[in-house]
């Protein structure tokens, strides 16, 4: 068996094929196939307000390549699911439709909670059930934040702050305050506090990052990575780091959005597993096929 998980994200949109594997019982998915592209319609949306033309069609023709690969693959179940720039952007539903009506490919809308709830539902596989943790997930439109007591998530908040929106200085003061609040309010003091980094820009970040024996980077590394990149103008960061373009002029905002979650919650330590949105809406394949045999 076959399944897709298709992510359009603010910054880029993603695409994984997985053949579903059985492991003595547990399924396991096997990645066979993985497509990035820099659709960037957070450049649109958060500066017009609205997706032009041209990343319109740019999305329709990202669709068909998609759509000729799971054909290909003999894809036997796929999911799109779409975050805050084309939910938020005023022709977004005309645009799902019209790409339903000539392509017929759904596309779903999916809130800030919803997106937490699907990453939560592969991440917690990740945490120590003694220990506390503060997820961050940072995409081009928004930040997840969800405070988890061992495996169990306590409680979560999407904020309207992500690397895309802050380069295009669409992030007001208030929005800050407001998620320091958020974080004064719900992340315990009279323990440790783990980070958890899921995401694009924090996955590169800690690539220079040295890690412990359990995966760890401290604040003070994280920090010393991000002072790093800052030596480098956006030309150097592509031709000397061989950092994608996409991910050249954006990951030092979202290194801003990552260090202030830490420093706030008083984090000294994070992991960053290799896990995102796309796995989370993999799952949710695999999960609806079960339920429908």
């Amino acid at each position: 068996m076959k399944i897709a998980a298709i992510d359009i994200g603010s910054n880029a949109a993603r695409m994984q094929i997985s053949s579903v594997l059985n492991d003595e019982g547990k399924a396991v998915f096997k990645k066979v196939e993985y497509v990035r592209f820099a659709l960037r319609l957070g450049h649109d949306v958060f500066r017009d307000g609205k997706i032009g033309y041209d990343s319109e069609a740019k999305l329709k023709k990202l669709l068909t390549v998609y759509r000729l690969l799971m054909e290909l693959h003999e894809v036997d179940a796929y999911l799109i699911c779409a975050t805050s720039a084309l939910r938020e952007a005023e022709n977004g539903l005309n645009i799902c439709e019209r790409v339903k009506l000539e392509m017929g490919m759904t596309i779903n809308l999916i809130s800030g909670e919803k997106e937490a709830e699907m990453i939560n539902n592969v991440i917690v596989n990740e945490l120590d059930p003694d220990k506390t943790y503060l997820h961050i997930d940072v995409g081009g439109g928004s930040t997840e934040l969800n405070v988890y007591n061992g495996k169990i998530k306590e409680t979560s908040q999407s904020f309207k702050i992500g690397s895309v929106r802050l380069m295009e200085g669409k992030v007001n003061r208030d929005m800050w305050k407001k998620m320091q609040r958020w974080i004064a309010d719900n992340v315990p003091t009279d323990q440790p506090v783990y980070a958890i980094g899921t995401g694009g820009n924090i996955s590169k970040i800690f690539e220079y990052v040295p890690k412990d024996e359990y995966g760890m980077g401290t604040l003070e590394d994280i920090e010393k990575a991000v002072e790093y990149f800052n030596q480098y103008t956006f030309e150097e960061r592509v031709n000397k780091l061989k950092m994608n373009p996409d991910r050249a002029d954006v990951v030092t905002y979202a290194a801003d959005i990552y260090l202030s979650a830490m420093r706030w919650a008083k984090a000294n330590l994070m992991a960053v597993p290799d896990l995102g949105l796309k796995d989370g809406i993999m799952l949710e394949v695999y999960q609806n096929l079960l339920k429908e045999a």
